[in-house]
């Protein structure tokens, strides 16, 4: 029985943990969530266009294009400064975030619509992703964020602080080839067919590939401040 001396028992919190891995990651799964979202419509530019029988004109790509490439940007950074295992931890996370959202989105989707409710068909169309084009995102983006982070590991084991454009470019080649071609192929190869699908998935690799390298000062800047406020970070 507590007498009038005792202090009442205060409330417990966890500490919040240093550094800013959780900023990161949750950019990084929110990025990856409007991507998956926005990458259901295919956008097209330009007039058709043959050369030697090969489509070059119109461009085509997705909605997801807009956005995605800053995923790679944000990849690199969990590779660069928290390594294999921080970065597969944050890979993991946004994979199991985009199941979920995927199979949250089909679920409802499959409910019945209030009476009064005109936008059943809009919203399947939209958010009821086709199963196929679910299974291409997520094996494209595991596979290719896995090798991005992979290749960038790799190559700071031999160049250790030095030559950090060389890691970024080097793994976002490598990343984004698996990502783009494995997506483009499984999600659209029958839909999409012969030098459309080469031009879709062409376009999409060379222009995911110039935003990063676009980005690389931004990048630069990114992993500098990361760095300085991870107290673990041993320069």
């Amino acid at each position: 029985m507590q007498t009038e001396l005792e202090a009442p028992p205060q409330p417990r919190f966890a500490t919040r943990p240093p550094g800013v891995y959780d900023v990161v990651l949750a950019l990084f799964c929110c990025l990856l969530l409007i991507s998956n979202v926005a990458a259901v419509k295919l956008i097209q530019f330009g007039p058709d266009v043959e050369v030697w029988g090969f489509p070059v004109l119109p461009v085509i790509t997705d909605g997801g294009a807009l956005l995605f490439p800053l995923t790679y940007v944000l990849g690199d950074v969990l590779a660069e400064v928290y390594g294999w295992r921080g970065a597969r931890r944050a890979i993991t996370i946004g994979f199991a975030t985009s199941v979920v959202a995927s199979l949250t989105f089909l679920a409802v989707g499959a409910m019945p619509p209030a009476a009064d409710w005109g936008n059943q068909d809009a919203y399947v169309a939209i958010l009821g992703f086709v199963p196929r084009i679910v299974v291409a995102s997520l094996i494209g983006y595991a596979v290719g964020q896995l090798l991005n982070a992979w290749v960038l590991v790799r190559l700071k084991a031999r160049t250790k602080e030095g030559s950090l454009w060389a890691r970024l470019l080097g793994s976002t080649l490598v990343g984004e080839a698996a990502d783009t071609t494995l997506f483009c192929i499984i999600a659209f190869a029958g839909i999409i067919t012969g030098g459309t699908l080469i031009n879709y998935i062409i376009v999409g690799y060379v222009y995911k590939v110039a935003i990063e390298a676009l980005f690389l000062p931004v990048t630069y800047k990114v992993i500098r401040h990361v760095k300085l406020r991870e107290p673990s970070y041993a320069e």
